[in-house]
């Protein structure tokens, strides 16, 4: 089953955690010279059993195959807790999509498979997973477990928040992650999808509310998802147009051209502010632009888990 035909289903991602296995391997197979220690298709590694180890790990599949000793090494059990947050405000839920593919997806259907891929990475880890999901109202919070049942959960709440209307709601980013600060307790390593588009007075709360998150020693990335090409360069062709904010329903018509350079200056300008910000606050800011594929996304988190453990 290919990625485009699973993703082609009318409500949305029919299985998602097949979709997202599919994305880690090819990530995975994608790598020729990795930098990630130990990492497989299994995540783990084998090495040579020496007389005298404990036998409690040693592969017999394979010593049937080769008829030779080798045990697997993996990392600690639950040696990572994990805290995924989506952000739901209806600007996610941009460009509007009758239909998704792997090619084609918009800023939520981007950070669901984002994260149920590295959902997929810390099941296979034996790590603990939490998630945050948010829009006008803190809609869902579990906390960081790592049972099959936890995580089959996990998912089903990923996937319903493809298909749920959720235009015309705003959301004040700031005070949910301050909710969300405070329930998380033991370090953990917060991963927080959202397109960061706040209304300017809130921004300063906003980054607080990041600094918030890194309490009790947490590491914070924050994946800014935006698409590229229409939120950032304004590449939209010369014909009368109206723009609609799906959070306010407030519009307007205008020619792209009249505004093009102004708006990709004042877009260029908050994004670096951003950037600069996070990094003043050892927030680990990276760029998703949902149409660039999911390595960045898969490559931060090994190399943030290796920092982290």
């Amino acid at each position: 089953m290919n990625l485009q035909n699973e993703l082609n289903k009318a409500e949305g991602f029919k299985n998602l955690e097949l979709l997202a296995k599919q994305v880690v391997e090819g990530f995975i197979a994608g790598m020729h010279k990795s930098p990630f220690h130990g990492f497989s298709a299994e995540f783990s590694e084998h090495k040579i059993y020496n007389q005298g180890e404990s036998t409690r790990h040693i592969d017999w599949k394979l010593f049937a195959k080769t008829d030779k000793l080798y045990t697997k090494r993996y990392d600690e059990e639950t040696n990572l807790r994990c805290h995924i947050i989506l952000d739901k405000s209806s600007s996610m839920y941009y460009p509007k999509k009758e239909v998704m593919s792997i090619n084609s997806l918009n800023k939520i259907g981007f950070s669901v498979l984002a994260s149920a891929s590295l959902m997929y990475i810390l099941k296979k880890q034996r790590d603990a997973v939490g998630l945050s999901m948010y829009s006008d109202a803190y809609d869902y919070y579990a906390p960081e477990k790592g049972s099959e049942r936890h995580h089959q959960m996990l998912l089903s709440r990923l996937s319903e928040a493809l298909v749920h209307d959720t235009f015309n709601k705003q959301t004040e980013t700031y005070k949910y992650l301050h909710e969300i600060a405070e329930k998380i307790h033991r370090r953990s390593l917060i991963f927080l999808f959202t397109d960061m588009f706040q209304t300017s007075e809130d921004n300063t709360k906003l980054l607080e509310a990041l600094r918030h998150l890194k309490y009790n020693k947490h590491e914070v990335v924050l994946f800014h998802v935006f698409d590229k090409e229409k939120e950032q360069t304004f590449d939209f062709d010369n014909k009368p147009k109206r723009f609609v904010d799906v959070e306010t329903g407030e519009h307007i018509n205008l020619y792209a051209n009249s505004i093009k350079e102004n708006y990709s200056k004042a877009v260029n300008k908050y994004f670096t502010d951003l950037r600069l910000q996070c990094a003043q606050y050892k927030i680990k800011y990276v760029e998703a632009n949902i149409n660039s594929g999911f390595n960045n996304i898969l490559t931060t988190f090994m190399i943030e888990r290796q920092k982290f453990a």
